[in-house]
């Protein structure tokens, strides 16, 4: 644990009153929720920094980076790890095992994404929750770093998750698992990720996951209503940083209504997999999580949904400094773990 990280915990255990009247300039109340007094503090010091929206692209890459082993908790003792290549469409593709150790081995398997907008975010940003996801579930994890925008622009981050699921899928056996039993999850981008290969796999006619983890997820970039505008000042996601991923990852001239491009514009979602979706509260990613949650059980898919209303946006990203978040992604994963 790093000095930061000790005295990042050490200053959330303060008193619930004194950490609010040091929380000064931060969002701490929206659509009737309350912010959890400690993460109220922890967004409160870091929008005292740069809005990522600001910085140049590589800039607010390291930021991120330094900000999420800020707040992440390491990872689990009780996995095994090993760095993988996979093949995608536009060269190969950096991924991430992780199996149990601890004896919960089963033959399921979980490909995640990671967050970031289709612009930051590496395999580092979810290193912990993919790990306990593997500890407590049972389930191997294969974690990927599919291509970032500006670099590579829409729709490559689609294409690499559709070609990495198929791979896994595929390749099954190799990681003691079986087709039968993959599931497909991410978090913000990620979660618009497993949407999307969720939907692709029906269009196609294959085999596709037998659940799909949706955290926060981004899922229609048309939107700029609801909690787009009540937490467009929510940190660490606010609506222009929303706007400026989109502005990396979009042409100017590519159909933002597109399935590849925003998944809960999608009405044909019969015989979608079983779907656990989770928003945060202090998110603009809010609101998009639980329409398409009821457009999924409309459709007659089994959904399990949970708001976590004193939350914001990242909380995968914050057990190293926050017991709520700890306990929340731990729920989480309980959840995952009987779906699958």
């Amino acid at each position: 644990m790093s000095a930061q990280q000790f005295m990042a915990r050490m200053m959330m255990r303060l008193p619930a009153g004194m950490l609010r009247s040091m929380s000064k300039g931060a969002v701490l109340s929206v659509d009737g929720r309350e912010i959890d007094p400690g993460v109220g503090f922890l967004t409160a010091q870091a929008g005292k920094g740069p809005g990522l929206h600001t910085l140049p692209v590589e800039e607010g890459r390291e930021a991120s980076r330094q900000g999420f082993a800020l707040m992440n908790a390491p990872r689990s003792k009780d996995v095994g790890v090993t760095e993988l290549a996979i093949p995608g469409p536009g060269g190969s593709l950096h991924a991430r095992h992780y199996w149990p150790i601890n004896g919960k081995t089963n033959d399921a398997l979980m490909v995640y994404f990671h967050m970031g907008g289709c612009v930051i975010g590496d395999l580092d940003t979810c290193d912990h929750f993919c790990s306990l996801i593997a500890a407590e579930t049972g389930a191997g994890v294969i974690s990927v770093d599919y291509r970032l925008a500006p670099e590579h622009v829409f729709p490559a981050a689609a294409e690499d998750a559709i070609a990495a699921f198929k791979w896994v899928r595929d390749n099954a056996a190799q990681f003691g698992g079986t087709g039968a039993r993959i599931g497909v999850g991410g978090d913000s981008a990620g979660g618009h990720l497993a949407a999307i290969v969720c939907q692709e796999m029906k269009r196609l006619g294959e085999q596709g996951p037998s659940v799909q983890l949706l955290i926060y997820p981004w899922l229609d970039m048309t939107d700029d209503k609801g909690s787009m505008e009540t937490c467009g000042d929510c940190v660490p996601l606010n609506t222009e940083t929303m706007h400026w991923f989109a502005g990396q990852y979009m042409p100017e001239d590519a159909d933002t209504t597109a399935p590849l491009a925003s998944p809960g514009l999608v009405d044909d979602l019969d015989g979608l997999p079983r779907a656990l979706v989770y928003t945060a509260g202090f998110d603009p990613l809010r609101d998009q999580g639980e329409a398409y949650a009821r457009k999924l059980e409309t459709a007659g898919v089994a959904v399990t949904f949970r708001e976590y209303g004193d939350l914001p946006h990242g909380y995968t990203a914050m057990s190293g400094v926050s017991r709520r978040a700890a306990a929340v992604n731990r729920e989480i994963v309980s959840d995952l773990g009987s779906a699958l």
